[in-house]
């Protein structure tokens, strides 16, 4: 009968040192699934059409009128005169209005395309995070799973010891709490995957999609320099092209306002037949031609206010491109040092706090292999092995979660892809602690 108690508390260390992913779904899978069924996508798609679609309708060129003209209409006994006939009229656009108008819509397509970039990354992001976190759950569901299978064999062994005088009561009641703590820690690390599952459900746009085997490797984390980093964020971000986009388009507002001074030509003519009898022998005078064209003078009205209040708007927009470049960096820096921060737990995990709790859990097991020490001693340094390991993973869940926030250009998972919140790591960590 000790020899099953030693079997239970000698399996630890190897069980947590050898958990691994091993087939099943990819991250690629994932986002491929997302990025075909994602609603979120199919709506930016549908921005970038209906501002493709408004290109074609800016700078057309004003559809003429044509009517029919009527004056001096009198049906009269003695007087019997008036004038009947067509006209047409015609706006003609000056100052360049048109051209201006459809290089605003070309600035709208380009707005539109990267607000379907950035939701694009928005979805990977969410998919990526939510995939590592999975897998970090994935992995503490294998390790829960055998620590209650072999915690109740152990509850049965030292009850049976007890029964026979070898065991006292002390150690089943410790045995059984411990049992009772994994077990609940088993449900808990279910609820979890489950819930990451849904979450990568609503994300992926596949109702249909059940929890199964992730393929992956924790450790292999990228190895991310600041400086690279960041460079490769101001040139691809989706954020700083916008703001681009949008002090380009205020440079053509500018030119739009001053451009409204210029006056468009109106020109209208047309043929009437004149029924005046003015003519020999008292006939009608006939066919007659006229012929208008003005212009609207700017003398009160040279849209002043509108003008300045393109230039500020203009000024703005230069301004927030260096303001989307230093947010950036700053979030690069929280990012980072989070990264950082977690590669640098996860080396002191594997290179000395591990080690050490296995170092003192080999010298207590040894002890209770020579009845030198209870086996409540055991139990108290195999749990917190066991919080060590927990602790590992998630600290690798967070690194991998900030090198994806990183790598997608800082674009947070969120909302506009699952609504996912980006609080991902806190959610991990609360459901490896319980």
């Amino acid at each position: 009968m000790t020899r099953n108690v030693l079997s239970f508390v000698c399996a630890l260390p190897l069980m947590l040192g050898t958990a691994r992913a091993q087939g099943g779904l990819t991250l690629q899978d994932l986002e491929q699934m997302a990025l075909r069924r994602n609603p979120g996508l199919s709506q930016a798609a549908a921005g970038v059409r209906t501002a493709e679609a408004l290109r074609r309708q800016a700078g057309l060129y004003p559809n003429p009128i044509l009517g029919y003209s009527c004056y001096d209409i009198n049906r009269g006994s003695v007087f019997n005169y008036g004038e009947h006939g067509v006209f047409a009229e015609q706006r003609f656009v000056t100052g360049g209005k048109l051209g201006i108008q459809r290089q605003l819509a070309e600035q709208d397509i380009a707005f539109a395309k990267t607000e379907a970039e950035a939701e694009r990354f928005r979805v990977l992001n969410t998919v990526r995070s939510l995939y590592y976190q999975a897998l970090g759950e994935q992995r503490l569901l294998t390790v829960r799973t055998q620590l209650a299978r072999l915690a109740r064999r152990a509850v049965q062994t030292t009850s049976e010891l007890a029964n026979v005088g070898q065991a006292d009561r002390p150690d089943v009641l410790a045995v059984d709490i411990e049992a009772q703590r994994l077990e609940l820690g088993l449900v808990q690390a279910r609820n979890a995957l489950q819930r990451t599952w849904r979450q990568l459900s609503a994300v992926t746009g596949n109702p249909q999609l059940e929890p199964a085997p992730l393929e992956g490797d924790l450790e292999s984390l990228p190895k991310l320099d600041f400086e690279t980093e960041l460079a490769r964020i101001y040139e691809q971000s989706p954020e700083i092209r916008a703001a681009q986009v949008g002090t380009t388009r205020t440079e053509l507002a500018v030119r739009q306002a001053r451009a409204s001074v210029i006056p468009d030509v109106i020109a209208r003519g047309g043929m009437h037949y004149n029924r005046e009898r003015l003519g020999t022998g008292g006939r009608p005078i006939g066919l007659q031609a006229s012929a208008e064209i003005g212009v609207q003078l700017p003398i009160f009205n040279r849209n002043q206010g509108n003008i300045a209040a393109a230039r500020a708007e203009a000024e703005r927009a230069t301004l927030a491109v260096e303001r989307a470049r230093l947010e950036l960096r700053a979030r690069l820096a929280a990012a980072f040092r989070e990264y950082q921060d977690s590669l640098a737990a996860i080396e002191r995990y594997k290179t000395q706090m591990i080690p050490s709790a296995q170092r003192a859990y080999d010298l207590y097991l040894n002890s209770f292999r020579q009845m030198a020490a209870a086996y409540p001693q055991v139990v108290i340094t195999q749990r917190n092995l066991f919080q060590l390991q927990e602790d590992y993973v998630s600290t690798l869940v967070n690194a991998w979660q900030r090198a994806v926030e990183i790598q997608s250009l800082l674009i947070a998972a969120g909302a506009g892809a699952s609504g996912h919140e980006s609080s991902g790591r806190s959610a991990f960590r609360m459901s490896a602690q319980q």
